[in-house]
C-alpha cells in the first residue's frame, strides 16, 4: 500500500503543476458561475452543467489519461526495476491521474454552488448528485484511458480508439437508442431499455441526476423507464452500482494487461 501511495503522490503533484489542470478547473469555475449568475434557477443551472459535464469530462479524462500514461512510461519502467509489486504501481499510477482530475472538477463545479448557496436556496441533493455523477464519470473514463493505453503500444492508435469510445458513448449511442425505440415501439421494450442503459456510463450518470430532479418532462425515455419500473430510490441505486462496475471492470482488465506487459 505504501508503494501505491508513493507512486500516486508523484503523479498527483506532478499533474497538479500542469497548466491543463489549472485550465480545466477555471473552465468549470467560469461555466458554473456563469450559469448560476445569469440563469437564476439553480436546478436549471444543474441541468445545463450536467450536459456539459457529460460531454467534457469523458473527453478530457480519456485524452489526459492517455497522454499521462505515455508521458510517464519511462518512470513506470524505472519503478518496476525496484522490488515493488505491479498492482501497487498500477493503482498508484491510476490514482495519480484520476484524483487530480476529480479534484479539479469538484472545485470548479462545487465552489460556485457553495458560494451561491450562501445567499440563495439550493436543492442540496440535486447538486450533490451532479458532483457525484461527474466524479464517477471521471473515474470511469480514466480507467478506460489506462486500459486503452496499456493495450496499444502506438499512441496515435490509442488516441483514435479513445475518440471512438467517446463519440460512441456520447453521440452514437443516443442515435442507436432512438432508432431502437422507433423500430420496436409496438413491443414492450421498457426492460430492454433498462438493460441497454447499463451499457453506457454517461446515460447512467444522467439518470442519477435527473431522477433527483424528479421532473418527468426532463427525464427522457430511459429516465422515465427507470422511474416507472424501478422507482426513484432504486433507480439511483442501480445506476450508481452500475457505474461502480464500470470503474472496476476496466481497472481489472487494465491491471491484468499491466501484470502481463513486458515493459
Amino acid at each position: 500500500m505504501n508503494e501505491a501511495v508513493k507512486v500516486m503522490k508523484y503523479g498527483f503533484f506532478d499533474l497538479l503543476r500542469s497548466r491543463w489542470i489549472f485550465v480545466y478547473t477555471v473552465f468549470f469555475l467560469l461555466i458554473t458561475g456563469g450559469l448560476l449568475t445569469f440563469g437564476g434557477d439553480p436546478n436549471q443551472a444543474v441541468l445545463s452543467a450536467l450536459n456539459l459535464v457529460l460531454l467534457v469530462i469523458p473527453l478530457v479524462s480519456l485524452m489526459l489519461g492517455l497522454s499521462y500514461y505515455y508521458y510517464t512510461r519511462d518512470f513506470v519502467e524505472l519503478i518496476l526495476t525496484q522490488p515493488v509489486s505491479r498492482p501497487a504501481v498500477f493503482l498508484g499510477h491510476y490514482a495519480g491521474i484520476a484524483l487530480p482530475l476529480a479534484l479539479s472538477f469538484l472545485i470548479g463545479t462545487g465552489l460556485p454552488f457553495a458560494v451561491y448557496r450562501a445567499g440563495n436556496e439550493t436543492d442540496a441533493p440535486v447538486v450533490f448528485s451532479l458532483l457525484l455523477a461527474g466524479l464517477l464519470v471521471n473515474l470511469v473514463f480514466s480507467a478506460l484511458a489506462f486500459w486503452i493505453g496499456l493495450a496499444n503500444e502506438e499512441r496515435v492508435r490509442a488516441l483514435v480508439i479513445a475518440l471512438g469510445v467517446w463519440l460512441g458513448l456520447t453521440m452514437v449511442y443516443d442515435g442507436l437508442l432512438m432508432g431502437f425505440i422507433v423500430l420496436m415501439q409496438s413491443y414492450p421494450i421498457e426492460r430492454s431499455l433498462i438493460a441497454l442503459s447499463l451499457l453506457n456510463p454517461i446515460d447512467l450518470s444522467r439518470i442519477v441526476v435527473l431522477l433527483q430532479l424528479d421532473i418527468a418532462a426532463l427525464l427522457g425515455y430511459t429516465g422515465a423507464v427507470f422511474q416507472r419500473f424501478i422507482g426513484t430510490a432504486w433507480g439511483v441505486a442501480m445506476s450508481l452500482s452500475s457505474l461502480v462496475v464500470w470503474i472496476v471492470l476496466p481497472l481489472l482488465l487494465a491491471l491484468r494487461t499491466f501484470r502481463r506487459k513486458d515493459f
